[in-house]
């Protein structure tokens, strides 16, 4: 904050208040606000029937309760101590928004994620862990699902047991589970629908969730049957995209790099028109955070950077295929946290 000329952080609904705090303010529509002005004692100004959910921290944030009578615009406003630049929380909500900057007209406005993004971004040791726990939960899953039934079921039975199963194994919430068969593993986030998966079809299951805080994300590949040439040709391909990625993934390498070097072996297989989106994504405390590897991103990977490589082909009406693994740029090289095998799952 000093760095930037920030005087007030102040975080609501989002990540970066359980990052800062632990506690994860519910979605409501009574204000809950970290206040942290700079120099001063941060203080979490929230609604008292939301109080006792709180574990107080006295040595890290102070916990003022307000009343249903209570202005806790003006709260938040008075903690703030006459700041004239303010960074908000990227996910609060506008009305709160719109009533501070009410209620500081000469103050400037900008993101939180200009304080707390370069903190966020750099995992430490136990935030890899977290995150290699999460990622143990679904590749078991991944590795069950081979031996689980497609054909004839709906792609949201399928759905839902990759949901129950995320939930059985440990995670507090599953944050998405997509189930694409056929001509709608065209679509890179499709929506699973009530069509039933038939015996010739590619199924792509993309799925993660939460687990003490922090997210899993893996998608993995299966076909009802032995797959046609084409699809198995450009499979081997997507494997080699991938890996590119993952290998090009150093320390000091510019995300754009990394981006470019699973695109080029695409582009080499006559597949690159087919890959249309990043190749990943950063990954923490939400699925999609910094740092984003995608063309025109020069930031350099730093060791604790936690990111997706995820190549994919599409063919409209057709089939589609995505191949994703979560990568951390260590010292010593880029490590995989998924391990469940990368082949095209043959399923009944």
């Amino acid at each position: 904050m000093d760095e930037i000329g920030v005087d007030a952080l102040l975080c609501s609904v989002g990540p970066d208040l359980p990052y800062l705090t632990g506690y994860e303010a519910m979605p409501l529509e009574r204000l809950t606000m970290l206040v942290v002005p700079r120099g001063s004692e941060a203080v979490l100004v929230v609604p008292r029937l939301e109080a006792p959910r709180v574990v107080e921290r006295p040595d890290v944030f102070g916990v003022e309760p307000w009343d249903e009578t209570d202005d806790p615009i003006r709260r938040v406003v008075d903690h703030a101590r006459g700041a004239r630049s303010v960074a908000i929380g990227d996910q609060t909500w506008a009305r709160f928004v719109l009533a501070l900057q009410d209620a500081l007209p000469d103050a400037r406005f900008c993101p939180a994620s200009a304080v707390t993004g370069p903190l966020r971004v750099v995992k430490d040791a136990d935030e890899i862990e977290a995150l290699r726990a999460a990622a143990h939960i679904v590749d078991e899953i991944a590795i069950v699902m081979r031996d689980r039934p497609f054909a004839g079921r709906t792609e949201r039975d399928v759905h839902r047991e990759l949901v129950e199963r995320m939930l059985d194994g440990g995670h507090e919430r599953a944050n998405f589970a997509i189930v694409a068969s056929g001509p709608n593993a065209a679509s890179p986030h499709h929506d699973p629908t009530d069509r039933r998966i038939k015996p010739g079809d590619v199924v792509l299951c993309d799925f993660g969730g939460t687990r003490n805080g922090y997210c899993s994300d893996i998608t993995r590949m299966f076909h009802v049957g032995e797959p046609p040439a084409e699809v198995s040709d450009a499979y081997d391909a997507l494997v080699v995209a991938q890996e590119a990625g993952v290998v090009a993934a150093t320390v000091g390498t510019p995300c754009e790099a990394v981006d470019a070097a699973a695109r080029s072996a695409l582009v080499d297989a006559g597949l690159g028109d087919a890959f249309v989106h990043r190749t990943g994504h950063g990954i923490g405390m939400e699925a999609h955070e910094d740092p984003y590897v995608v063309t025109g991103n020069a930031t350099p990977l730093a060791v604790g950077h936690a990111f997706s490589i995820e190549p994919g082909v599409y063919f409209p009406d057709r089939w589609g295929l995505r191949l994703e693994d979560i990568v951390v740029a260590l010292p010593n090289g880029p490590e995989r946290l998924n391990d469940a095998p990368r082949d095209l799952a043959i399923v009944g």
